[in-house]
This record gives structure tokens, C-alpha cells and sequence, in this order.
């Protein structure tokens, strides 16, 4: 990474926490890339600010490590796209072992930032026309909260795209994707396109793109929208660790 990771001994200007961005892990090199990138942007609308990345799983470094490589206070960003139990259970649970001091902040979804990302995701030439269905994709959650998180996130998309967005999973906790698909078509949809809910490549990815659907876009990925949602979620976490936040 450009700026490098942040050792024990960094601080930001006024003594800024620590933003230890921690995302779910894949296999896939390019999601990893994408965390970067991502984070690259943040660092670039902040640039006093330290910013570490951690893994929940898979890639590295994972959370552990990441987070005992900081000193002073932290404020750990779940990059999840919706509640479950990465965002809510596991990294708040690690985090509290290893880094006691630090402060979790909310999932970055919903939120209408990342449907203004996904719309962005659809656009260009292939975008979808009148006659045809966008169904929004998502990995699927067992936990109640994260499938109201998704369904919420469809409603912010049809209302910034001005049309209906049904929503369907590759995973477990809700409609299959690929059902979801065949039945837009069933309706009479000219062609189906797939907003990918995720935030970097992967497996999840990969399922979509088997669902039957004419066309799936990128995941919402190094998006500035992304990048300023972070850094929201961040300053409402440090107002219960600092009482102060930074202008970006």
C-alpha cells in the first residue's frame, strides 16, 4: 500500500484514532486489491488520517494481527455491506480480545451511498432499458437483521433508479438468485441485470455470474461514494470515543 501499514508509534493530525478497516477475506487476489484500493481513496480524502486493513478470515493480515500492530485509540469499520455475523458477533468479539480500547463502528449498508454506487455499477452502455429487470444479488445471510438490511438496500436502489428491485441470494436466509432471475423474466422482462451487493470479487461473485442473468455487474468495489461511507461511519463511531470529529 502506498502509505504502508501503521505501526504502534502512528497517530494522526490531533491525535486522529486509528481507522482499522476490517473485511471479510477471499481467496481471490483481486479482493484484497480492492480493499486497497478502496482504502486508497479514504486516505486520499483524509490524508492526516491512519488507516490499517485487517481480514475477518482468508487473507491477510487477519484481524488479529492487524490490530495488535496499534497503539492508542482505534475505531474498527466492519466493511460489510449489511448486519450478520461477521459485523455484529465475530470481529466485535476478536477486537474486544485484542484491542480492548478499541470502538466498532455500524456496517457500511444500507445506506443511499452505496445504491448512488450501484447505480454507477449499472450505468454505461449495457445499462438497463425500459423493458428490462435489475434484481439486486447479495451472498445471503441466516441472521433476520441482515436480510432486513439487504431488503432495505433493494428499496434505496428502485428509488434512486425509479423502478422496481426485487432482491435474491447466492447463499443461505432468503430467495435464491437464480429464481429470482427466472421469475423477472417469466414476468416479461426484456433482459435481467444483476446489481452486485457485494464489495469486492470472490466466490459470491463467481455464483452470480451462474444466475442465469444477462448481465452482473461489477462488485461496488474503490467507489469515492464507498470511500466517504466509510469515513462516515467512522466519525459517528469516534464521536463515543472522542467527542470531536474531523472535517473531510
Amino acid at each position: 500500500m502506498a502509505n504502508g501499514p501503521v505501526g504502534r508509534d502512528a497517530a494522526g493530525r490531533d491525535g486522529a484514532p486509528t481507522l482499522l478497516a476490517v473485511a471479510h477475506g477471499t481467496r481471490d487476489p483481486a479482493g484484497p486489491r480492492t480493499v486497497r484500493a478502496l482504502l486508497e481513496r479514504v486516505r486520499a480524502l483524509r490524508p492526516w488520517l491512519p488507516v490499517a486493513e485487517g481480514y475477518a478470515e482468508i487473507a491477510a493480515p487477519v484481524l488479529e494481527v492487524a490490530a495488535a500492530a496499534l497503539r492508542g485509540p482505534v475505531v474498527v469499520v466492519p466493511l460489510m455491506l449489511a448486519r450478520g455475523y461477521h459485523a455484529l458477533i465475530d470481529i466485535p468479539g476478536r477486537v474486544e480480545r485484542v484491542c480492548p480500547q478499541a470502538v466498532m463502528a455500524r456496517p457500511l449498508g444500507p445506506h443511499g451511498m452505496l445504491a448512488a454506487a450501484l447505480a454507477d455499477r449499472l450505468g454505461g452502455p449495457a445499462a438497463p432499458g425500459r423493458g428490462d429487470a435489475v434484481v439486486l444479488g447479495a451472498a445471503g445471510s441466516s441472521d433476520p437483521a441482515g436480510i432486513a438490511d439487504v431488503r432495505a438496500a433493494a428499496r434505496l436502489l428502485a428509488r434512486r433508479l425509479r423502478r422496481p428491485v426485487p432482491y435474491g441470494f447466492v447463499a443461505a436466509g432468503g430467495p435464491a438468485l437464480a429464481e429470482v432471475v427466472a421469475e423477472q423474466r417469466a414476468r416479461g422482462a426484456g433482459r435481467v441485470a444483476v446489481a452486485s451487493y457485494l464489495l469486492a470479487p470472490g466466490f459470491f461473485h463467481d455464483r452470480m455470474a451462474v444466475s442465469g442473468a444477462d448481465r452482473v455487474s461489477a462488485p461496488i468495489g474503490a467507489h469515492d461514494a464507498v470511500a466517504r461511507l466509510v469515513l462516515r461511519r467512522y466519525d459517528e463511531a469516534r464521536l463515543r470515543l472522542c467527542g470531536a470529529v474531523p472535517v473531510a
